[in-house]
């Protein structure tokens, strides 16, 4: 059984803030570390820290609230496993109107659509958040 890590991850955060979590704590890869710090930086959650136990390497991530509103209004995976989606540089998308952003895994690593705009990088559009 071939499991979509990325969507995984998105799906613990999303129901870890429908649940008012104040942290959630999934398997790590560094991957989901730059992932993370992306969205650490752009305010989307308050922190991250990894830890291991057991030889197995955990990535706890704190949740962000404004006044008990999620940070996050919403999170969508848009590269699938069976379905991969590229876009060239002219092609990155603006979310909603600027007030959300694109995560793109380009050749220079994990960048928002933003920073791959303005560095003149296309990739792999990994998600959606606003």
């Amino acid at each position: 059984m071939n499991i979509d890590q990325i969507a995984d991850m998105l799906t613990r955060i999303r129901n870890a803030q429908l649940a008012r979590k104040s942290e959630v704590v999934m398997p790590s890869s560094k991957f989901k570390i730059a992932l993370a710090k992306i969205l650490s930086k752009n305010k989307y959650i308050g922190g991250v820290a990894t830890f291991s136990d057991d030889h197995k390497a955990y990535l706890k991530i704190q949740l962000r609230y404004l006044n008990g509103v999620p940070a996050i209004k919403g999170i969508k995976k848009v590269s699938k496993q069976g379905q991969r989606i590229y876009i060239n540089k002219d092609e990155l998308p603006i979310i909603k109107n600027g007030y959300g952003m694109a995560i793109v895994s380009t050749s220079q690593g994990l960048l928002t659509d933003q920073s791959a705009r303005k560095n003149g990088l296309g990739g792999e559009i990994i998600c959606e958040i606003w």
